[in-house]
Parts: C-alpha cells; structure tokens; sequence
C-alpha cells in the first residue's frame, strides 16, 4: 500500500479515472496478503527520497523547504515516474528556517517543562518546485524510507505534523491530500486566504496571518496616504491571484481606483515581462501594488532598471518586502522607499550560537550544506578541484550574510512558534485532563497510542504563551491573529536591505483603531522624503463637482462648476433654502437678509423727500396761520383748511414708516397709519368741493341749504369718512394683522424681509375705501368746476384728485409686479406722489395770490369780482 500513495497523484486525470478500479482491486489483494503473512515487510518502491537533515526521536516532526529556488521549465511525461529535478539559486533564509525548526526541536528537548522524558525527532527535506515538494511531503506521510526496508511495517511510524512549505501554491497541492490522513500542516509563510477553508484544508494551520488580513491592511494604507490611483501586479498563481483580487475588492471599497491589474511568473516569457514593463511606463499611477514573491519582483525590476524607468512607489506584500536578496539585484535602488505589512519582528534568544555552530560534519550525507559551505566560504570541500580547499573547519562566526544575521527573525519566529506549538498539542495530548476530553474511554494517552490526527485536535484548542511573550493559538479556520509592522526599505548597507518599522496594524482591535503610524521618518520612492502623489486627476477646487469621464473609474473626472446655491461633493450638494453657497463654492452661508432701508440710495432720497413735504406743508400752515383773516382764506374753509394740511402732514410721514427693518408693529403701524391718514385727507378734500357747493347754492334766492351744512356738519362729515377707515383698519388688525415676512421666492440668494399683508382682503378694503372717496371727491369736483371763480377751488381739487387717481391706479400693477423690496419703493412713491399733488394743486395757487397778488387778496377785489360774475 505504501507505494500507492506518492505515484497515484501525478498521474492525469484521466488516467486517473481509469485506474481507480484497478487500485481497489490491488488494495484487496494486497490486505489479504498482509493478513496472511506472518512477518509482513514493506518495501518501498520507485525513488529513494532521503531528508536533508534528520535526528531520531520518539517523535517525529517533519519539514519541507525550498533551500534553492528557481528551476528550468519541465515537461512531465506520463510515462514513467517524474525524476528529481535541480534547483538553482541559494536561499539563504530557507535554509535559516530549518535551522530555526532544528533550534525550536533541541531546546523543547532540554525543556523539562514540556513532554518531559520524551525526544523530539525531525526529518527535514529541501525541494523546490510543487512536484518535488508533494513527493518529499508523502514521504513524510508514508512514514518508510529505503532504509527501512524489510523492517517490520506492522505500524508504521508517521510523522506527527509536518512544518511547511513558505510557498502558498504548493502548500495548497499537498495540504489538501495531506488533511486526508489528518496529519497536521503547519505553515510559516503560507498566506493565501484560500487555505483558511476547512472543507478543502481540514488539517491545515499556520502562524502566519491570512493574506485576507493583509489585503485589507495593505487598502487601508493606499487610502491612508491619500493614493487613489495605483497599478495591481501579482504572480500568476494563488497565492498572487487570491491576494490581488482580495486587495482590489478592499481597495474598491475604500474609494481606490485600479488603473491595470496584471499578472506573470518567474518562468513567464520575456515578451510578457516586456509587455507589463509597457503597461507600467504608459500609466498615470506612481503607485503599484506588487503581490508576488521575491522572485518576480526581481525579474520585475530588473527590466525596469535596465529600460530607466524611475519614479514609482512600491507597496510589497509580504513574501518580498524583507527578502534581503533583493539587494543582489542591479535595480535594487528602485526599491528605496518600498512600504510594506510583515509579521511582526522578534528575538529568539540562542539562535545566534546555534546558527554559528553548523557545519557539514553535522550532516554528512547533505549535500546542500556542503553546497553553502562552500560557497560562503569560496572553497571547495573536494581538494581535486582548482578553488582553495576548506575542510571545514572555517567558523560561520567570521561571517555577515543573511543566514547568520539576526536582525530580522520575522518569519522564523513563524516556524519557532510552529514547532512550540506541536510540542504544546502533544503535552497536552500526555496530560490526562486533556486526554479526557478526546478519548472519554482511557485516562491517559501512552507515547505509542498518541496518532497524528489526535495531535491535529489537540492543536485546535492550544493557547500558550513564548518566552517572548507572544500568544500563540489558532481561530476556527486554524489561522493566528492578524498583526503586521508596516515596515520602509529605506536604504542598502553592505548586501542587505534596511528597514524600518513605520506604523502597526492589528485586526483584533475597532475598525478606526486597527491603522497607526509612529514616529519614524519615512523614506519615499528612490530615497525622497515627499510623499508620493497617485491621482487620475486632480482635486477639484471649491465650487466644483466631479463628472466622472466616459469609460474610466470613478477617480478619473471632470471638474464642473456647480450652479449657484450649492457646493461641491460628490455631486453638487444644495444649501438649505435659509442658506447659499460661499463665493468659494465650498460651505453654505446664511442668506443676507435684504430689506428697504435707509442705507441705500433710494432710501435716503424717498426720506429726504418726505421730509422736504412736511416741510412745504408746514410753510403753507404759516402762511394760511398768518393770513388767516384774509378772504382767500376764510373763503375757503379755512378750518378744514387746516385739517386739510395736518393730514397731508401725517401722509408724508407716514411714508417714513416703510423704511427700515421691518417689526410686527411696523408692519401693523405703516399700513393702517397709510390707509386713515389718507381717507382723512381725501375727506377733508371731499368736504371742501361739498362747500363750494353748497355755497354757490346758497347764493340763489330763497336758499338756506347752508344752515344744514354748516362747520359743525362739515367736521361730522370728514369724521365719519374717516371712522369708517379706523373701523376697517381696526377689524384688520384683530383678524389677520401684518406681519414681518422672510420672502425666499423672488430671490433665490438673498432674503426680502417685507411685511406679510396679513390679509390681502383687509388691506385692498383699506385701498378701495380711499379710492372711493377719491373718485367721488373727483366728480363732485369735475361738477363744480364751472361756478364762479371766488367761491370755486374746483377746478384745482379736480385737478388734484386727477393726478391722486392716476397714481393709485397705476400704483396697482406696479405694486403687483415688483419684486422684493421695491414694492416698498412703489408704494412710499405713490404715497409721496399724491400727496405732493393735493398739497402743489390746491394750496399752491392760494399761496401765490397771498404772497405775490395781495391785491387780489382784498374784500373789495372780491366783491368786484363777484358783481362781475353775476351780471
């Protein structure tokens, strides 16, 4: 059986269907063969596949690297099995993982803490490529190597776990077959967030975080520094794929627009490498997000190197963005400045003295350790060969390169705390409180009953602490928590790349809390200290929208005005209706309050005029005061005279009422003091045309008509007129007075605050009732305009109450149409107007006699005048 499982995985799919039956058929055969044999023996068919660096134990451990990378393209045939295939670059930092898993093994078996009394053993196996690395890792599960052969297989050993791949791509192509016999993966480096499924990977964990985490993380820092626009590269694979789109899809929802997203592989063809290179020098972004190992990023910038091709921002990923071989490259300078999330850093202390006490004696039959040897020390083990002989006595004490430096143990503090944690799961599985929980039917487990898929339960539950205070555990999905160090590559020194831990990123803490930033001045692209600027187009300036351009992202846009009123946004956004846009465009202000005042021009001249009629009105009251005994005067009435010119005196002041912010008593106060002084100035009017008539009847023989329409009777008269304006006004007031009203609908910028008539109905009564009093006043007048001239002021009250009704009457439809404060205008002009017409038409000529014809002023004159008229 033992052959059956390496060979029946590389064979197509096809052949795999039609040998499905063959193998159940075998499988019978072979069982009843092993129950039949006495001494069964398993033999090991095809390959010998031997571990790099083992040690015996009671428990096995096992390890799969890639101390090499790179290999030349492979075609499998089908044919035959598939046979070893080279590598080619050294990986300095493959080779410290193993160590560090050898280091971890030694001092769990000092501890007398953990599994006391019981060795950990471990086999660890260096193969690149996913072909090599599943036929080293079902070696692992097999539990037989050749030299074993013959031995007694009637429980075979297995190893307990099995530490490995840093690849995500072939931890995914044997995790799966491994989790079918419940053996435990754990991995250091493997962060695809695929992995975390349990359905696909039941056996798989990792003290590592996903790169769900890290794609988000890595968002969040494109939005952070304001990069709206980037480039998206990956290697074509899962681990690049997964982590790409997880970024894109976080990116997309912080706002970040995608120019291009691209992927290839270290064994992509040039004119791949040459076409995203293109891609890459035709693009707007500054920014690019590379999630790709550090073997296509070299590939990346050295093509970029050699075609100048400057100036851009690296954001890495993990798998590269601490690989100190990125400083062997001829690009490396482009790469100053890269920013990136990584694990955090740690200290294991004595790794330093174990790593400087390797040496090819330890392992003899490796061939690896005598390939770094020598070319660490540039000598060659075999003396037969042309370089200076070493015989190992060299000391890697003496020598600084990345497989003895310490400064960044990020990833193996990963594989330190792999290890602890196997060691933890099989302590617990030896105590008998945890046995309980997962054999209810034995106290305590014995060391040969304890079984992988007991040690996979058992590390489901561990939660322990490291002696650098790290907690160590795993979530349901067997990943660790998600924390990173945003670290700067800010310089090379000496073949290796410095970094510098700039910011932090937890998972565990609120979602605004997860981002930080230190203290750390941080270098940008190529050495600068400004940072970077990654725009499809620029911000728009206060008072603009963006217009997003035709077949583009949402970052490329246009900049449109944004009409008046409202200010910029995503889309223009409206003030409230109180409030208007700044002159900038970028904040709503309240709306400046407009009303006629005394402020302005027009004000101050409607004010002036008022007052130069009270002044004319209070001449003419001289004047008639001083002359009051003389005829012209007492001719006409001169006590309704008077009240005639007191009421022309409260017109024109009346009209002050309207300027000025207006007040709930202002508002009440302007119109009713408009409407009564003006029917008690048309009343006066109207009394005075019924005198003259009244007194040319009194002139026919036999005619007493003025004894009923006397003084007394004449006050009655322009009384009553005017207590029915009072009762109108009055009844106005109680129902539905005037009232200060902010109008928003004539101007869409400014508010006209003006006084609300309250009730349109009172305030047209008011209007009509002086307009009725105007028109009789008109044709009584318009009938007496032909008596006698000395009794007769007719004709000048005619004309007065024809200038008084054509200004009302077109006072209505200017009224009507003005907008905002200019009806106020119109009306204190109507106002003005008529008055200065009642006072000019009827007291004017009056004035001119008494002032510059006084001898037409005299009894005599006037009795001549009328025996003339008579005859």
């Amino acid at each position: 059986m033992y052959v059956l499982v390496p060979w029946f995985h590389f064979l197509s799919g096809r052949q795999q269907a039609g040998t499905r039956t063959a193998m159940l058929i075998l499988q019978l055969l072979l069982m009843v063969l092993i129950t039949q044999a006495e001494k069964p023996d398993c033999t090991p068919q095809g390959h010998r596949v031997l571990p790099e660096m083992e040690k015996d134990g009671d428990l096995i451990i096992g390890g799969v690297f890639s101390f090499r990378t790179g290999q030349d393209g492979y075609i499998t045939k089908m044919t035959k099995m598939p046979e070893i295939r080279p590598c080619k670059d050294f990986s300095f930092r493959e080779f410290k993982f193993a160590h560090t898993m050898m280091f971890a093994i030694d001092e769990i078996n000092r501890d007398t803490d953990i599994i006391p009394g019981i060795k950990l053993g471990y086999k660890i196996y260096n193969d690149c490529g996913s072909t090599d690395i599943l036929r080293a890792v079902m070696t692992l599960v097999n539990g037989l190597d050749q030299s074993e052969t013959g031995a007694n297989c009637t429980k075979p050993p297995t190893v307990q776990a099995i530490i490995g791949h840093s690849g995500s791509t072939p931890t995914m192509s044997f995790a799966k077959i491994v989790g079918r016999f419940h053996i435990p993966v754990i991995s250091h480096f493997a962060t695809c967030a695929c992995l975390s499924n349990r359905k696909e990977y039941p056996s798989f964990f990792r003290t590592i975080p996903s790169d769900y985490y890290q794609s988000r993380a890595l968002a969040q820092l494109v939005r952070h520094f304001g990069w709206m626009w980037v480039g998206a590269l990956s290697n074509k694979n899962d681990y690049g794929i997964n982590g790409i789109t997880t970024f894109i899809k976080a990116a997309n929802e912080e706002g970040v627009c995608i120019e291009y997203s691209e992927a290839f592989e270290s064994t992509s063809l040039y004119h791949e490498i040459i076409r995203i290179v293109n891609i890459i020098r035709t693009s707007t972004s500054k920014v690019i997000m590379a999630f790709m190992s550090h073997r296509e990023i070299k590939i990346l910038v050295d093509e970029l190197y050699k075609q100048n091709i400057t100036g851009l921002q690296w954001i890495g990923s993990d798998a590269w963005i601490t690989d100190d071989s990125l400083a062997d490259i001829n690009g490396h300078t482009l790469l100053i400045g890269s920013i990136g999330f990584t694990v955090r850093n740690a200290q294991i202390p004595g790794l330093d003295l174990f790593l400087q006490e390797v040496n090819p004696s330890q392992f003899p039959s490796s061939i690896f350790l005598k390939d770094f040897w020598e070319h660490v020390f540039d000598c060659s083990l075999n003396p037969s060969e042309i370089r200076k002989t070493c015989n190992g006595s060299e000391n890697l004490r003496d020598v600084q390169n990345s497989f003895t430096d310490l400064t960044n143990l990020r990833f193996s503090n990963n594989i330190y705390k792999a290890v602890y944690a196997v060691a933890h799961a099989i302590n617990n599985l030896l105590s008998c409180d945890q046995n309980k929980s997962l054999n209810s039917n034995s106290s305590c487990l014995k060391l040969v009953e304890i079984k992988p898929w007991q040690v996979l339960n058992s590390l489901q539950s561990i939660n322990f602490t490291t002696a650098g205070r790290e907690n160590v555990f795993f979530d349901n999905n067997g990943d660790s928590p998600a924390r990173y160090e945003l670290i700067n590559l800010q310089s090379v020194n000496k073949g290796k790349m410095k970094v510098e831990t700039i910011g932090y990123y937890d998972a565990s803490l609120p979602k605004g809390q997860r981002f930080s930033m230190n203290n750390v001045q941080v270098v940008w692209r190529e050495g600068r200290h400004l940072v970077p600027v990654s725009k499809c187009s620029e911000s728009c300036p206060p008072g603009t929208r963006k217009a997003v351009q035709k077949g583009k992202p949402v970052c490329c846009y246009d900049c449109i005005l944004c009409p008046p009123g409202e200010i910029n946004s995503i889309n223009c956004l409206k003030c409230p209706i109180a409030q208007w846009s700044n002159i900038r465009g970028d904040a709503c202000i309240p709306k400046e309050i407009e009303f006629f005042s005394y402020d302005e021009i027009m004000g101050i001249l409607l004010a002036l005029f008022s007052l130069v009629g009270v002044f004319f009105t209070i001449v003419i009251m001289l004047i008639f005061y001083i002359y009051r005994n003389t005829p012209i005067v007492r001719a006409n009435n001169s006590e309704l005279s008077f009240l005639l010119l007191f009421s022309l005196t409260l017109c024109f002041l009346c009209s002050l009422t309207f300027i000025g912010r207006p007040t709930e008593w202002s508002c009440m106060l302007r119109h009713t003091a408009f409407g009564i002084t003006f029917v008690l100035c048309i009343s006066c009017v109207l009394g005075k045309t019924i005198v003259v008539l009244m007194a040319f009847r009194a002139t026919l023989p036999g005619s007493n008509v003025m004894k009923w329409f006397g003084p007394l009777q004449q006050k009655l008269c322009v009384l009553n007129f005017a207590l029915i304006q009072v009762l109108i006004c009055a009844f106005w007031l109680i129902l539905s007075p005037p009232f200060p009203y902010m109008n928003m609908d004539h101007y869409q910028e400014k508010i006209i605050l003006e006084c609300n008539l309250g009730s349109a109905i009172g305030f047209w009564t008011v209007l009509g009732y002086i307009g009725l009093l105007s028109v009789l006043c008109f044709v009584l007048a318009f009938l007496a305009r032909k008596l006698p001239d000395n009794f007769n002021e007719a004709k000048f009250i005619t004309f007065s109450m024809l200038i008084f009704c054509a200004v009302w009457i077109t006072f209505i439809p200017a009224y009507v149409s003005s907008p905002g404060k200019l009806i106020v205008a119109v009306e204190i002009f109507a106002i003005l107007v008529s008055s200065f017409g009642l006072l000019f038409c009827i007291f004017l000529p009056k004035c001119y006699v008494i002032l510059l014809r006084p001898e037409m002023n005299t009894k005599k004159h006037v009795m001549t005048k009328m025996s003339n008229d008579i005859h």
